[in-house]
């Protein structure tokens, strides 16, 4: 009889154990550093980190002058650091994420008490694959700020953490730039 009770009690535990991992993938991040080091290196994921010298701000901010106006160049000249994450789900593992709630999870993240979303009117506000802005603010400026958006298959996304001192107007300025250089990465 003890012997019959094992395998009914085992198939219950990892019943359970399964639907814990439906409500998402392990614990969720709270911060976007947390979901970069999580992820970057799993299947399905491809990370860009790109962390600003000086000479490199210098560039920027001489890129900047030919493109745009000084709010542009301040705002590129403070960028310290920026990553990009994309994911597509493109293997078995990588789906089963999907399943999990990673869209949910990235949602969640945003969501959080240290993420502000960020009205930002696009020119192109009737493209599908519009971004979404969220920031870290303390003392009136900008610490971080990142971008979510689709890409073109179903469940997947890009996400953009850029790290500096901005204005929210800068913010806004490096918004317009933003998706083309996402672009140029993938």
């Amino acid at each position: 009889m003890k012997l019959r009770l094992v395998p009914t009690l085992l198939a219950v535990v990892l019943l359970l154990l399964a639907g814990c991992r439906a409500a998402g993938p392990e614990t969720p991040a709270r911060t976007v550093a947390q979901f970069f080091n999580k992820y970057e290196n799993r299947p399905g994921f491809k990370a860009t980190d790109w962390n600003a010298s000086l000479t490199t701000r210098f560039l920027l901010g001489r890129l900047g002058k030919l493109g745009g106006g000084a709010d542009l160049t301040e705002a590129l000249s403070a960028i310290r650091s920026a990553k990009i994450i994309t994911f597509t789900p493109t293997s078995n593992s990588a789906r089963n994420l999907v399943v999990e709630g990673l869209n949910q999870e990235v949602d969640g993240l945003l969501a959080s008490e240290r993420y502000t979303p960020l009205p930002i009117a696009d020119a192109n506000a009737d493209i599908p694959n519009q971004m979404r802005y969220s920031v870290r603010e303390q003392g009136g400026k900008v610490s971080e700020f990142v971008a979510v958006g689709k890409q073109q298959t179903t469940d997947s996304f890009v996400l953009v953490a850029v790290a500096g001192s901005f204005t929210r107007e800068q913010v806004t300025q490096l918004s317009k730039v933003l998706p083309n250089v996402v672009k140029g990465e993938l």
